[in-house]
């Protein structure tokens, strides 16, 4: 389907990696939303860090977002122009990043970095533009992340976006002549990640109009959903549309804040895993189970934990997505009224037991997994999933920070808007 050029998704940007000196396996660490309710996991990896270089500095684990101040964004701020100005960030000029990342569970998935344009993006529900959003977009999450970005010279990304290329033929065919690009790193991550490799591509023209042929409907053309990182994307957005105010028509035409960095999967891709996400209550009263039970459909076994009582049989709707959509409409009504209840997702059934032993009186909710089959027809229907409804792989599965690019002007080093 032919696109105009403003609607164009698909961007190139000048893309930053760590010079060679720098111990990659301390550099990368893992999406900051991950083992939220886990800040051991976080104290481990900072003692591996030390005092290396690291993208650990230039993040704000979510653990830790309640505690967020102005001084823990100005240190991130410092950190990210003190490894610009200090040559510890090298650019590799303009490029696309094939992937290749193995999990501890030695599952491979394959995938490919590249920029969007954030005017072909919207998170509101009843938008169609050819990137969406499948899970519905909590408003009040988004502006402590904005507080982040707003001065950040810099972005990192944990954004993946899926797209459905059933044939297969664009990520995977040039994963087969991978050897022909260069190779720009290559090791093992840390705390049971796996393994990472990156080939630069640098000739990205006839990709970019690969996947543009991938558009079936021209009367509601879609190309990409979000898969991972739903509310960091709308970050990006939502910081977006501030910057634009201050621009003229054609300052916003190539202004770096525009575009947002991400890894695009194939969701064909045999190394990509779905998951349920699931929800553990901390200090509910007792008659949360009881409540919950009566005002779910009842078609589908499932199980609960607590630390007391351990794992029991619990019922849920057979249809995955009406499960989500029932019990999480229960859990947020159940928590507007009984503010001393909080709740935290958590990837991983071993995950889950660990942090409701770990919290006496919590109630762990095992969801179940989405169909990959089922997800780009729902999201083409208009439909947006609750929050947090499906996860790509567990936790140590998740995507890693490694590249960065400029998102200021006083930074900007050039882009060309394909």
């Amino acid at each position: 389907m032919p696109l105009n050029e403003k609607q164009k998704p698909i961007h190139l940007t000048e893309m930053l990696l760590p010079r060679k000196s720098i111990d990659l396996s301390k550099w990368a660490v893992v999406a900051c939303d991950q083992f939220t309710s886990q800040p051991a996991y976080w104290r481990e990896l900072k003692r591996y860090i030390d005092d290396a270089p690291s993208t650990y500095n230039m993040i704000l684990p979510e653990v830790y977002l309640e505690t967020m101040d102005n001084q823990m964004i100005e240190k991130i701020n410092q950190t990210m122009n003190h490894y610009v100005s200090s040559d510890i960030l090298e650019s590799i000029g303009e490029s696309m990043m094939l992937i290749e990342r193995s999990t501890d569970l030695n599952n491979r998935r394959l995938g490919l970095i590249l920029s969007i344009d954030l005017e072909n993006y919207d998170y509101k529900e009843d938008s169609k533009p050819l990137i969406r959003t499948t899970e519905k977009t909590i408003l009040k999450r988004i502006p402590p992340r904005v507080r982040i970005r707003k001065h950040a010279p810099l972005e990192l990304s944990h954004v993946m976006l899926l797209v459905n290329d059933n044939k297969q033929h664009i990520i995977e065919k040039l994963f087969e002549k991978k050897d022909s690009f260069v190779k720009k790193y290559d090791f093992v991550l840390n705390m049971m990640g796996g393994h990472l490799r990156g080939y630069q591509i640098k000739d990205c023209d006839e990709i970019i109009e690969e996947f543009y042929q991938l558009i079936e409907d021209p009367l509601d053309p879609m190309l990409f959903i979000v898969g991972d990182g739903n509310h960091s994307l709308a970050t990006a957005k939502a910081h977006w549309e501030e910057v634009k105010l201050s621009l003229t028509d054609s300052e916003q035409e190539d202004h770096p804040a525009r575009f947002a960095m991400v890894e695009v999967v194939n969701i064909y891709d045999p190394g990509l895993q779905f998951e349920g996400i699931h929800r553990v209550l901390f200090n509910p009263d007792k008659s949360f189970l009881i409540d919950l039970f009566h005002a779910v459909d009842k078609e589908k076994d499932t199980w609960v934990y607590t630390s007391e009582i351990g794992q029991q049989q619990f019922f849920i709707p057979k249809n995955t997505a009406d499960a989500y959509e029932q019990i999480q409409s229960f859990i947020d009504d159940y928590l507007i009224k009984h503010q001393e209840t909080t709740i935290d997702y958590i990837h991983g059934d071993d995950e889950l037991i660990e942090v409701c032993n770990n919290n006496p009186g919590s109630i762990g909710i095992k969801m179940p997994t989405i169909e990959k089959k089922d997800l780009f027809p729902f999201v083409q229907s208009g439909k947006v999933l609750p929050r947090k409804s499906f996860s790509m792989g567990c936790a140590t599965a998740k995507r890693y920070y490694l590249e960065s690019r400029f998102i200021t002007n006083q930074n900007k080093k050039g882009g060309t808007n394909k």
